[in-house]
């Protein structure tokens, strides 16, 4: 028997327990080797996907709108333009309005406490694509990946190095409870939330899980995933100047890379820059980064197959 999680929300991966995240983990893997059979039977026939975009993003948009239509269903996508969220009309009544109309909302927004007033109000599934604290289907995509080209998620070292973003956030968390280590480098003013670190210290499952460091030498040493994202996050393009002088040093290039375990993999979740990591690293046999975005798709089904 499955795991039932119809008409929930999901906002951050503290919203699943272990065997929740395996059920999900587990569906994808059964949505990439046997899509044909998703698309015939039609799980979502009839349903309703509102697709609200503060921010704009070709993988998210593409994998959730051709989940839907596979398996089903149908995506209406809200852009910023179409409509405008506590402006002219409340955030909640906005949410209450969708939640009479559709199915679930996924909302890819800037603050994290968008995401959690939709879910209060809306008395449908709310599902968040990305706000500025977390990116929960990003992490379940990357897990995926990290078990396919690795095996299993048992004594798998990742090493993230960049900022400590809402990527970073969901990687720690995922890596707490799928019992991953994670040491993350960052300049010294861009670690992790607080928050997020000692939750994350607290529910260790063994020592130095969760290691945050500022040097990304020994963060790489002997990892298994190296990982990284964009230093310049949407909605802080005023601060590029400033932000990519401090970040000098955390790119990820063949000297640092070198260090890593001699199987390990590479890891970005896109849009990728330059002062990010490097050409050879980016596209090099290492590299799983395109694995990593389709395995967005497989994710996806998964969750709006479960939850609508």
């Amino acid at each position: 028997m499955g795991i039932q999680m119809k008409g929930r929300s999901l906002l951050t991966l503290l919203d699943l327990n272990v065997k929740e995240i395996r059920f999900l983990l587990d569906e994808a893997k059964d949505f990439k080797q046997n899509r044909q059979n998703f698309i015939q039977s039609q799980p979502l026939k009839g349903k309703t996907l509102g697709m609200i975009f503060q921010k704009r993003s070709t993988r998210t948009r593409v994998s959730t709108e051709t989940a839907m239509a596979e398996l089903g269903g149908h995506a209406l996508f809200l852009g910023k333009d179409d409509i405008q969220l506590g402006v002219n009309e409340s955030l909640s009544d906005t949410a209450i309005v969708l939640g009479r109309m559709v199915s679930a909302v996924l909302a890819r927004v800037y603050a994290h406490d968008t995401v959690e007033s939709l879910a209060k109000h809306a008395n449908v599934p709310v599902i968040n694509a990305l706000s500025d604290q977390f990116h929960p289907l990003q992490g379940l995509a990357d897990i995926l990946t990290i078990e396919e080209h690795l095996g299993s998620l048992k004594d798998v070292k990742i090493a993230w190095v960049g900022d400590g973003n809402n990527v970073c956030h969901t990687l720690m968390i995922a890596s707490i409870k799928m019992g991953m280590q994670m040491d993350i480098a960052t300049p010294i003013d861009y670690k992790p939330e607080k928050s997020i670190i000692d939750y994350c210290k607290s529910n260790a499952s063994f020592p130095d899980q969760i290691v945050v460091t500022h040097d990304p030498i020994a963060a790489v040493e002997n990892a298994k995933v190296v990982v990284t994202d964009t230093f310049i996050s949407m909605g802080q393009e005023a601060e590029t100047k400033m932000k990519l002088k401090k970040f000098e040093g955390f790119q990820v290039n063949e000297e640092l890379i070198d260090r890593a375990a001699k199987d390990y993999i590479f890891m970005h979740c896109l849009p990728r820059h330059k002062e990010e990591v490097t050409d050879d690293v980016m596209y090099g046999s290492h590299s799983v980064v395109f694995d990593e975005a389709e395995n967005r798709l497989h994710t996806v089904a998964a969750v709006l197959n479960n939850l609508i």
